[in-house]
């Protein structure tokens, strides 16, 4: 079955649905920055329940506070009378426009539907579930329209072995620099589902966006850097309560679709060197499982592994439809299977949570690339690797209601020193997010997980002074950009430098009864851009070409419902 059929249900017959309904109370999605945030602050806190992991999402935020929305309660008398039937469970979720800006060059991720983009971008989502006896439907489309400039981006310049090296990683994934020319628009199911719910598992079709993994800022398999995907979904709602501790998990068949777009703006470099696209979509398995042990209340462990596939190349065996269930050896799995095509990634992941420090730290280690045997995994345990890990501590200020959080994360992807070895010279092998046949872990031509780049590298640190939805504060970020990339083409010598953007953000997040409002402005000064050298540049004394860039965010948000 493939997953999309349901979505090709005409948007308006869904909407007539929901306009026949007297809707009330409120939910939240994936990806929703100062309420996901938000909610993390209230758990840190003791505010609400700690044994939710927060690793597998979305999930039923509601379940959280009782039934209500932790942060605008609202009450509906004569829809309760007027709805018996539906127990309740008529939801309508906050309205969101979303307005972003880029000078000079792209900069952000982590934001779904919107595209990498220089110029003016516009982001909107509104909708609403609802429930009947066990059935959920949810509507949630989302629309983005955005200005796509042209902007200078990888240059025409370089050799012919540099530019192959960048062509290289370009032809093993699916990342274009600019999404086609002029203004691009797209509508989208979003975070639309219609599942089934028995007790803490639901069963059924989805478009939402996901996020596996403890990460804020990262995830290292799938969170909504891209748009949402058609998915057959098994998951849980809440936290399952078994005698051993309580469980969360998902499993996923999916369909991901690829951008079909050249990755530079040059046409004489994309007609020699761009491997075209088959035009098939890509099967997706993936399952994540998060555990949270009886006898340590705070600790959460998880795994989470994807397959991915061109639908063309997969059989119709049992295996073939849940690859998730094969071995991680390379012996047992069987070397004559590498001509199907398959792409896997496996994370292994910890949260550990601290109410009375109001504090957590967290990490995420995966693989890209089966080891040989568990011996090879054992000693070269740094093969086909990435990591993260990152942390957030609130300090309570005694004599006022606000808070101080401090929060941090380090996203890490480029290859270890293990390519030397691994690998003939300097040159290394393929990175995190990449395959030869599946190419990139992407959909519509973004990263599902990792949102800084191909290789790239980045570190995150943030100050903040907290008070429910309001913050104020301060963000300092630093990623180096395509880093396996750069050693592959420009090895060991000093005259290039590695592309580094050093950046200064602004935080603003303030809450009016309905009304939330969220914003970024964020200076970014970007060291050695594209590996360029300026015009006066020579080898005896090499000057970097800096460029700087602004981007700015502003996230308006009302919320349905009184406030109490």
């Amino acid at each position: 079955m493939n997953p999309s059929i349901f979505f090709k249900i005409p948007f308006w017959f869904i909407v007539i649905i929901f306009v026949s309904f007297h809707t009330f109370a409120q939910n939240l999605r994936t990806g929703s920055g100062a309420f996901e945030e938000g909610l993390r602050r209230k758990q840190l806190l003791g505010e609400i329940d700690s044994d939710v992991s927060l690793n597998i999402r979305p999930l039923a935020y509601s379940y959280l506070a009782n039934g209500k929305f932790i942060f605008l309660e609202t009450e509906s008398e004569q829809g309760k009378k007027q709805h018996k039937i539906f127990k309740k469970k008529l939801t309508l979720f906050p309205v969101q426009n979303s307005v972003l800006i880029n000078t000079h060059r792209p900069y952000g991720w982590g934001n779904g539907l919107m595209i990498p983009n220089v110029g003016l971008q516009n982001f909107t989502t509104l909708g609403g579930h609802a429930k009947l006896l066990f059935l959920n439907v949810q509507l949630q489309p989302e629309f983005v329209i955005a200005q796509n400039l042209a902007y200078p981006g990888f240059p025409d310049t370089f050799d012919e072995g540099v530019t192959r090296t960048r062509f290289l990683y370009w032809n093993s994934g699916d990342f274009p620099e600019r999404f086609g020319e002029g203004v691009y628009s797209k509508l989208w199911w979003g975070q639309s589902k219609l599942t089934a719910e028995y007790g803490a598992f639901e069963l059924g079709v989805s478009t939402q966006n996901i996020w596996w993994g403890p990460g804020q800022f990262n995830t290292l398999t799938i969170g909504n850097n891209a748009p949402g995907f058609p998915h057959l979904t098994l998951n849980t709602i809440k936290p399952a309560k078994t005698f051993l501790g309580n469980l969360e998990m998902q499993l996923i068949l999916g369909n991901l679709i690829e951008s079909q777009l050249p990755p530079t703006q040059f046409n004489e470099l994309n007609s020699k060197f761009f491997k075209e696209f088959s035009g098939d979509d890509k099967y997706l398995n993936g399952f994540s499982i998060s555990y949270n042990p009886k006898w340590i209340p705070n600790l959460f462990l998880g795994v989470s592994r994807t397959y991915q596939q061109y639908n063309t190349m997969r059989g119709g065996s049992f295996r073939d439809w849940f690859p998730v269930i094969d071995p991680l050896q390379k012996t047992r799995v069987g070397f004559d299977r590498d001509s199907e095509g398959k792409d896997q990634q496996v994370t292994v992941f910890g949260r550990y949570l601290n109410q009375q420090a109001n504090a957590e730290i967290y990490v995420e280690y995966g693989k890209r690339d089966h080891s040989y045997n568990w011996r090879e995994f054992i000693l070269n345990p740094d093969h086909a690797r990435a990591f993260l890990m990152g942390f957030n501590k609130i300090f309570g200020l005694s004599e006022y209601a606000r808070n101080i959080q401090i929060r941090g994360e380090i996203t890490h992807q480029q290859e270890s020193v293990n390519r030397y070895v691994r690998y003939w010279g300097l040159l290394g092998g393929l990175t995190w997010h990449t395959h030869y046949i599946a190419r990139g872990f992407t959909n519509y031509g973004q990263p599902l997980g990792v949102g800084t780049g191909v290789g790239s590298n980045a570190q995150t640190l943030e100050f903040s002074l907290v008070e429910k939805l309001n913050k104020m504060g301060i963000l300092l970020e630093r990623v180096a950009n395509h880093q396996d990339f750069y050693y592959r083409a420009f090895g060991q010598q000093q005259e290039r430098q590695p592309w580094v953007d050093l950046s200064l953000g602004l935080l603003f997040d303030h809450q009016w009864d309905n009304l939330l409002v969220s914003s970024k402005l964020q200076f970014i000064n970007g060291l050695n851009y594209q590996w360029q050298l300026t015009p006066d540049s020579t080898p005896e004394f090499p000057s970097g070409d800096h460029k700087f860039a602004f981007m700015g965010q502003v996230h308006v948000i009302y919320l349905w419902g009184r406030k109490e």
